[in-house]
């Protein structure tokens, strides 16, 4: 069987070893591939590992041989399931493989708000701690997270990861959820719906899938009913924010500090309004990324194509 691997570098900087993928299947690796060089770089592959590119009925159509995809991440939205089925193609996804990775950034971001490490750093290295008259300063209030309220916005591994460190801080968490009835025993956590929780808490947190129903969830509307100085953190889809409401929100202090790790079109487009926005840290989409997590990956995908190669099924989602 042929076997491509189509956005290497989406995964691995050189860093890892590809040889968990290698010894199961020979592979050609290519380090980048483009919705224009996709079909060159597929050819008459039957097996093919990807991350971001596209592969819709047109796709399947011009891919003939194709007969499996293992995606390189949890999430499988870029794959048209429906096509595939329809092609006969098996689709692999990789769940649950960066759930702490993901977890921490979501707290660095939290503690960078309430703490603004970056600033006073920046600002202790351009000297001001050397020229001051006193032995400490400050350049923005710092505030104790302990007694203050977490909103969770969806509660699957990566949000209940983040609610239990939540605990451990002395605060309150708030959960939103689909399903709280599965979750009814769970302590330490109040069940809510949306407008109670962006009433209530301190901080927001999104952990939640873009879909349909949460497209935008973060916009002027939902902004007004919360708190003045609210903190706003989004390590899930770009897609869940109004990137103009929320930068308007910071812009005029309703919304006090805000920590994204995802934007709505990605990479990030120069004319994005958060670019140019106050009091928000962004990061290029890595929460993910930790080496421990992509070492996970890396011996997923292997495993899943491994099961399919033994008439297993191992985290098939089409």
């Amino acid at each position: 069987m042929k076997a491509v691997l189509l956005e290497a570098d989406a995964v691995n900087h050189n860093d890892l070893s590809w040889e968990p993928l290698t010894d199961v299947i020979e592979t050609e690796i290519f380090s980048n591939t483009t919705e224009d060089d996709k079909y060159e770089h597929i050819g008459d592959a039957e097996v093919v590992f990807l991350n971001k590119i596209k592969m819709d009925e047109e796709a399947f159509s011009k891919c003939p041989n194709l007969k499996y995809i293992g995606v390189c991440a949890t999430g499988y939205n870029v794959i048209d399931l429906d096509a595939a089925r329809r092609h006969g193609v098996t689709v692999t996804n990789v769940p649950a493989y960066s759930t702490e990775s993901v977890a921490q950034l979501t707290w660095g971001l939290i503690l960078e708000s309430v703490c603004h490490i970056s600033m006073h750093n920046e600002s202790v290295h351009k000297g001001d701690w050397v020229k001051s008259e006193i032995f400490c300063y400050w350049l923005a209030p710092v505030t104790e997270l302990s007694g203050k309220t977490l909103g969770v916005v969806g509660y699957g591994n990566i949000g209940r990861r983040v609610c239990d460190v939540a605990k451990a801080f002395g605060m309150k968490v708030l959960v939103h959820t689909a399903h709280p009835n599965k979750y009814a025993n769970e302590s330490g956590i109040e069940f809510v719906n949306l407008d109670t929780l962006f009433k209530e808490s301190d901080i927001v947190s999104l952990h939640c899938p873009l879909t349909k129903e949460t497209e935008c969830i973060i916009n002027k509307e939902n902004i007004t009913q919360m708190k003045d100085g609210v903190i706003i953190i989004n390590v899930s889809r770009g897609g869940l924010v109004n990137e103009r409401d929320l930068a308007d929100a910071l812009e005029s202090g309703k919304v006090s500090a805000a920590g994204v790790d995802v934007v709505s079109v990605e990479p990030m487009s120069v004319d994005n309004p958060l670019l140019t926005a106050p009091n928000i840290t962004i990061t290029p989409h890595m929460a993910w990324a930790s080496v421990d997590a992509r070492k996970r990956l890396v011996d997923v995908v292997a495993g899943n194509f491994k099961a399919y190669l033994e008439g297993r099924k191992e985290n098939v989602v089409s």
